[in-house]
C-alpha cells in the first residue's frame, strides 16, 4: 500500500493533466471512491494501484496507457474482477466497467461488445432477436476477459470456445495505438489476443458471433451426499454417450447454512448435475433419463427454458466473495479417477472446499476453429476446478494446500495442461506456461516481444517469458 501512496505523491500535479484527458474518474490512494473503483468480485484479491482510471471510452484507455508508459508504470485492467488472480499493486489500473455498450446486427448474427460488458448486458440485447452469445456459466462475468481466456460455457460442446467465434478485436497496445484486428488486419495479433488474454493490450471492444438459440432444455439436479458415489460413477459412463448438442458438468458442493439458499440445500453437502441440451425436448429427456434413474434428487429442475435463464443451469454465486480456485485438465474420467476424487474431496473428506467441479469437454471444444487462435487445452476430455470456501483466514495457506492435494490425487489422469480461465493463482512462469502447447507459447512470446517488449501488461494470466 505504501508503494502506491508514494508513487501517487511523486506523480503530483501530473495526475491533474491525466484528469483533464479522461472523462471518467482518475483516483489515487486515499481519495474518495478509490476503494470502490479498485474492488472486484473476488474480494480475496485487493488491488492497491498507484492510480486507477475509470475509463468510459477508448480515448480514456489511450490516455491512461500513454500516461502509464511515460511514467514507467505497469498497466492492469479490470472489468468485473471475477478473474482476479494477482494484485495490481503500484500499477495504473484501468477499470472498464463503465464501457457497457452492446450493438447487435441481427442480419449478420453478430454483436459489438464493449470492454466492460457483462454477459447479462449482451444477453439482454441479443435474446429479443432469438440470438444467443457463447456466454459463461454466470451472466455476471465480464464478456471480454472471459472470451480472451478461451470461454467455456453451458453450450460450448455444441459451438466451441467463445474465442473461436470472435470476428474483430479493437485493442490499445503498449505504444498507445488503437489497433483494429481481424483475420486480415494484423492477423498475428488477432490470433494471439484470442487465448493470450490480457498479454498484448487493453481490449476496448470485440465483435462476436451470435447463434440462433432462443431456448434450451436445461437446468440442474441436486443429489444428497449419500448418493454422490453413485451419481459420479454414473456420470463418468453416461457423459461419453452424449451428443455434441449436450453440455454437462457435475459438482460436489459444500454449501453454507445461509438463508439465501433453499432449505433443502442449506448447510449441506450436495452433488449438482448440470445439463444443457440444444434440440428436441423429448430427445433431451431421453438422454437425461439414465441420470434421473440413479437416485432421487433432493432439489432442482431440468426443463425447457428461454436462453435468458441460462444462469439457472450452474447457479453460480452472484455476490462478491473471497475465493481461491485452481484447475486441471483430464484425459479421461474412469472408475479409478472417480474413486480418487471421492477419497480426496467426497462427502467423507474433511476439506474446506466450496466446489469441486468436473466439466465435460470434447465435442466442438476439441476441434480447431475456422479462425485459428491461441486457445489451449483442446486435447482434454474433462476439466476439473476446485474452489476454496469463502473463509478469509484460510485462503492464504490452508485452502491452497488442500486444493492442490485434490488435484494431485488426480495427477495420473491429467493431460499436463490447463485452461487459462480456470488456471488459478499466479505461480511460477513455467506453471502458467502449461496453459498453451509449446509451439503456441513460443509464438505468443514472439508477439509479446513485438507488441509489449517492456512488459507493460504484466498482471494476471499474461504470457510468461520461459
Amino acid at each position: 500500500m505504501s508503494t502506491a501512496f508514494s508513487t501517487a505523491e511523486h506523480l503530483g500535479g501530473e495526475l491533474e493533466v491525466l484528469r483533464g484527458q479522461v472523462a471518467g474518474p482518475v483516483l489515487s490512494p486515499g481519495q474518495d471512491g478509490y476503494d470502490e473503483e479498485t474492488a472486484g468480485f473476488n474480494t480475496a484479491v485487493r488491488h492497491h494501484p498507484a492510480v486507477v482510471v475509470g475509463a468510459t471510452r477508448t480515448a480514456d484507455v489511450m490516455a491512461a496507457v500513454h500516461f502509464a508508459v511515460h511514467h514507467s508504470l505497469p498497466v492492469a485492467v479490470q472489468a468485473t474482477g471475477h478473474g482476479a488472480v494477482q494484485a495490481s499493486d503500484g500499477a495504473l489500473l484501468i477499470n472498464t466497467s463503465r464501457m457497457r455498450e452492446v450493438t447487435v446486427d441481427s442480419s449478420s448474427r453478430t454483436a459489438r461488445v464493449s470492454a466492460g460488458c457483462r454477459w447479462a448486458d449482451v444477453i439482454a440485447q441479443t435474446t429479443p432477436y432469438g440470438l444467443a452469445p457463447l456466454s459463461g456459466s454466470s451472466s455476471g462475468v465480464g464478456a471480454v476477459g472471459y472470451t480472451l481466456g478461451g470461454g467455456i460455457g453451458p453450450i460450448s460442446r455444441t459451438f466451441g470456445f467463445a474465442a473461436d467465434h470472435v470476428r474483430e478485436i479493437t485493442v490499445v497496445t503498449a505504444d498507445g495505438m488503437v489497433r483494429v484486428t481481424d483475420p486480415d488486419t494484423e492477423p498475428d495479433l488477432f490470433w494471439g489476443l484470442r487465448g493470450g488474454k490480457g498479454s498484448f493490450g487493453v481490449v476496448t471492444s470485440m465483435v462476436i458471433d451470435l447463434f440462433p438459440v432462443s431456448t434450451l432444455y436445461g437446468g440442474g439436479l441436486y443429489f444428497s451426499a449419500e448418493d454422490t458415489p453413485a451419481v459420479l460413477h454414473a456420470y463418468r459412463t453416461w457423459a461419453g454417450t452424449l451428443p455434441e448438442a449436450t453440455t454437462t458438468s457435475v459438482a460436489m458442493l459444500r454449501l453454507p447454512p445461509v438463508p439465501e439458499l433453499p432449505p433443502q440445500l442449506r448447510g449441506r453437502f450436495v452433488t449438482h448435475l448440470r445439463f444443457a441440451h440444444l434440440g428436441d425436448a423429448h430427445k433431451a429427456e431421453a438422454l437425461l433419463a439414465p441420470m434421473r434413474a440413479v437416485a432421487e434428487p433432493i432439489f432442482g429442475e431440468i426443463a425447457q427454458m428461454p436462453f435468458s435463464a441460462i444462469d439457472s443451469v450452474h447457479q453460480d454465486p452472484v455476490h462478491p466473495m473471497p475465493s481461491w480456485d485452481r484447475g486441471a485438465l483430464l484425459r479421461e474420467l474412469g472408475a479409478e479417477t472417480v474413486e480418487a476424487l471421492l477419497a480426496a474431496a467426497g462427502p467423507a473428506a474433511d476439506v474446506p472446499l466450496a466446489v469441486v467441479e468436473v466439466r465435460q469437454l470434447g465435442g466442438a471444444l476439441g476441434r480447431e476453429p475456422r479462425r485459428p487462435n491461441a486457445v489451449g487445452g483442446r486435447d482434454a476430455a474433462f476439466g476439473v476446478l476446485v474452489i476454496g470456501a469463502p473463509v478469509p483466514e484460510l485462503l492464504d495457506t490452508v485452502i491452497p494446500a488442500v486444493g492442490g492435494a485434490v488435484l494431485s490425487a488426480l495427477a495420473p489422469w491429467q493431460t499436463g495442461g490447463t485452461q487459462l480461465n480456470f488456471h488459478g493463482p499466479m505461480l511460477a512462469p513455467e506453471d502458467l506456461a502449461r496453459a498453451w502447447p509449446e509451439p503456441t507459447l513460443r509464438r505468443l512470446n514472439a508477439l509479446k516481444d513485438h507488441y509489449d517488449p517492456a512488459r507493460v501488461f504484466r498482471f494476471g494470466h499474461v504470457v510468461p517469458r520461459v
